[in-house]
């Protein structure tokens, strides 16, 4: 489809994820936006070429660790130095979302933002720019805050959903719905309750607002997150703007535009998004991208197997050979000299384990 004709749509993409969860391929010093898990492409590079023909690198942002900046730049080398916002300690996506507002508006004056990220694999590309380009124009002239739900395939834990309530409009092939509420990630019953209703959507963490509506519900909702990053900004293209960034991020809570803002605003809309799309959050998601062989086991690699079915094996080295014999629902993951061996069930757990043994298991 051709460009979006308004020189207020800034693409916001936030990848300042740490991926403890596909250890041993992604490391504190090689998060998951920078891995190439499908082709020859990282995870990065596939969400900026997502926007080609609708939004200009010159009007791309993208959130990191301070520390990846110069990586970012690497992958992204179309992108200006000023573009690339280092976060310097975490403080989740509601400061994310703030900063990329307060420094959109003073490159771009008022804007209409989509905030999108560097872990999501979506298809087919021109139904996304399609759905993209309704949510622009809708929250340009409604400066209402829209999000994106996807319909479930099947009864996922590990994904919030979105209630959805009556349909606003149709925008082609595009539905505008209101969304009665949030809920947080379920449990296995809820979870089927919710998918046989039809009414819930999972939530896939991306949204579109302008820079006016979203920084008046933080300025409301999280006023200390308006404030300081709002100081910090005055330095913006200064000499000192480390220095304040750093001074603001640090005087800020720990949390996610979802729960300190979103839940609680008044107008939020949700456009239903007709495409596939995967949230490549950890091993198992691997396991639905990858081809499967007859006895349901996926691999990159060289796999060879017995008496072995619906396993995972993944080499960062696609020459390395692996052998199976007579197990079911292992993830087989190889990288450097490291190897991880988990059942399918128990992989959430490795967060956990590689935030225990970080020095341990990063340093050798």
């Amino acid at each position: 489809m051709g460009e979006i004709q308004t020189p207020k749509f800034v693409a916001v993409i936030l990848a300042g994820g740490a991926g403890t969860r596909f250890w041993p391929l992604s490391t504190e010093r090689r998060p998951k936006q920078f891995l190439k898990i499908l082709d020859e492409r990282s995870l990065l590079r596939m969400s900026l070429e997502r926007l080609e023909g609708m939004v200009p690198p010159q009007r791309t942002l993208v959130l990191t660790k301070a520390e990846m900046k110069p990586f970012v730049a690497l992958e992204l080398p179309e992108l200006e130095e000023k573009n690339i916002l280092g976060e310097p300690v975490r403080r989740d996506t509601a400061a994310a979302v703030c900063l990329a507002a307060l420094v959109s508006r003073r490159m771009f004056g008022e804007t209409v933002m989509a905030v999108l990220t560097a872990d999501h694999i979506i298809s087919p590309i021109r139904q996304f720019q399609d759905s993209l380009a309704s949510a622009v124009r809708m929250a340009q002239s409604s400066k209402a805050l829209y999000t994106f739900g996807i319909p479930p395939t099947y009864p996922a834990t590990g994904y919030g959903y979105l209630e959805l309530g009556e349909e606003l409009l149709r925008d082609g092939d595009v539905s505008h719905h209101r969304i009665l509420s949030f809920k947080e990630k379920p449990d296995l019953e809820t979870a089927k309750a919710y998918v046989e209703s039809g009414r819930f959507m999972w939530n896939s963490g991306m949204f579109v607002w302008s820079t006016e509506a979203i920084l008046k519900e933080i300025r409301l909702q999280l006023p200390v997150h308006f404030q300081e990053l709002s100081k910090a900004t005055e330095y913006w293209d200064t000499p000192k703007w480390q220095e304040e960034l750093a001074r603001a991020f640090s005087s800020l809570e720990t949390v996610s535009v979802d729960y300190g803002v979103m839940e609680k605003a008044q107008d939020i809309r949700c456009v239903v998004g007709k495409w596939e799309w995967r949230d490549v959050g950890g091993w198992v998601s691997i396991m639905e991208l990858l081809p499967k062989d007859e006895k349901g086991n996926a691999a990159r690699g060289k796999l060879f197997y017995q008496d072995s079915m619906n396993n995972l094996v993944f080499c960062e080295d696609p020459e390395e050979t692996v052998a199976l014999v007579g197990v079911e629902g292992l993830v087989v993951a190889r990288a450097g000299k490291k190897t991880l061996v988990a059942r399918m069930e128990q992989a959430e757990k490795l967060k956990g384990l590689v935030e225990r043994f970080k020095k341990e298991l990063d340093g050798s």
